[in-house]
């Protein structure tokens, strides 16, 4: 075993950190065996707030420091893991670790995204390593797959159920009947959803995975920003029970496609066919299927969040550096600087589900037609589903054949202008892998 002593210094004590650093100081024979270098939990920042944490009185006096200068400019850390979350201090944090010719480990999806080229930039200036494993699908090795295992082939798409949160609400309201209000509840009464869910049920955690994906898979800088995002808080029960009448169920997607200088990235609710690999993945549970041109489809599971998972991705990480610093051999991090063009969200075409509410008498359904029609919308099949004798009203399904986005928002416009109209209810675009 090599003489090379490896420090790791840990930032944040919370949910994520305390289970790392669980890790680095119960396992710590077997990891030194595995780095081939002996490797040590050095020290762990926090805030003064986390000194009363059961776990912060349960470790090795001396570990722990509220300062930060203590903490960066202690020259013996050669590791360092970032696991506050958030984009600020975090990404200061990272940046000021990797001036310091630190190798850094982060879980942070956030900071990655909207960062990640300049952070490799200084990573590569000054010789180090920066590791981001369990940004995206926690414990599924999604970025090494992505950066070396596949590097052969042409990625056309990937489509991912990659948010555990959303998953385990809409699996609860497909399978329970239940609406979204009273999943999000359970969601968050078991810890799966936080007190403020918006970046799950919005989808604006999901984008971010989806752009650090798309910028490995593309091989071209997708920013968060480039990827659309629509949440769930729109879905009722009855969109599930319609979707599985018909042969299909309904997830949150990430999709993202290539073809040739074009990339399209999003992330909404779809209908995909309930026979399709990702249509059975539920709960907190995550899934990716990958297309590329040599190898076909890859389809990885496993829990994409949660203390163990994300340890698993985040301890992986700090090996690979050990035994990069042990071999003196430099991380290779490809920085992507081409930007291809993004496709905006209208001009993508699909299939379309459209839930409505219109009166209950005669040349309704001709007078719909008739919209569609017009912004060359051609229906595939017509549900009546639900009818109310006292407002005379009914409720339609509308399944169309794949339609211009552009089209779709216009034809909408019109349709709400129709007096025989009373709600366009829902619209759900329907995706076929």
């Amino acid at each position: 075993m090599s003489k090379e002593h490896i420090k790791v210094g840990l930032l944040g004590l919370g949910v994520i950190g305390s289970q790392v650093a669980k890790v680095l100081i119960d396992k710590e024979k077997e990891l030194c065996r595995q780095a081939g270098t002996p490797i040590t939990l050095h020290k762990i920042k926090v805030l003064p707030a986390d000194l009363d944490k059961p776990m912060a009185r349960a470790l090795p006096p001396g570990l722990l420091t509220i300062d930060n200068d203590s903490f960066f400019e202690d020259s013996s850390i050669n590791i360092i893991i970032e696991l506050i979350g958030g984009e600020e201090p975090a990404y200061s944090y990272i940046q000021q670790a990797l001036e310091k010719g630190k190798h850094v480990v982060t879980a942070n999806k956030e900071v990655i995204a909207k960062h990640g080229p300049e952070l490799i930039e200084v990573a590569q200036r000054r010789g180090t390593g920066l590791y981001y494993e369990a940004s995206v699908g926690g414990g599924i090795p999604l970025v090494a797959v992505l950066e070396h295992e596949l590097k052969a082939n042409y990625i056309k798409s990937i489509h991912a159920v990659i948010n555990g949160t959303t998953n385990y609400i809409l699996t609860r309201m497909s399978k329970d009947g239940i609406d979204f209000d009273s999943a999000l509840k359970q969601a968050q009464e078991l810890g799966y959803a936080e007190a403020n869910p918006a970046n799950d049920i919005e989808g604006i955690d999901a984008a971010y995975k989806l752009a650090i994906m798309s910028t490995l898979a593309f091989q071209s800088y997708v920013r968060p920003g480039d990827v659309y995002h629509e949440g769930i808080s729109r879905l009722e029960a009855r969109d599930f029970k319609y979707a599985r009448e018909l042969g299909y169920a309904l997830k949150l997607l990430a999709i993202a496609r290539q073809c040739d200088s074009t990339i399209e990235a999003r992330v909404h609710p779809a209908l995909i066919k309930d026979d399709a690999p990702l249509a059975s993945i539920n709960g907190v549970f995550n899934a990716i299927s990958i297309e590329g041109d040599l190898v076909g489809r890859v389809i990885m599971s496993g829990k994409g969040a949660g203390p163990l998972p994300t340890s698993s991705a985040v301890i992986a990480d700090v090996l690979r550096a050990a035994r990069n610093i042990e071999s003196g051999t430099a991380c290779r991090i490809e920085l992507f600087n081409t930007c291809k063009t993004i496709q905006k969200i209208n001009e993508i075409t699909t299939r379309y589900y459209m839930r409505l509410t219109i009166l209950d008498s005669s040349g309704v359904l001709a007078s719909i037609a008739r919209v569609l029609g017009e912004h060359s919308i051609s229906i595939s099949s017509v549900i009546q589903k639900e009818t109310d004798t006292l407002s005379r009203t009914a409720e339609i399904v509308i399944m169309t054949h794949p339609a211009l986005g552009y089209s779709v928002a216009s034809a909408l416009n019109d349709l709400g202008r129709l007096e025989v109209v009373k709600e366009v209810n829902n619209v759900i675009r329907v995706e076929e892998q």
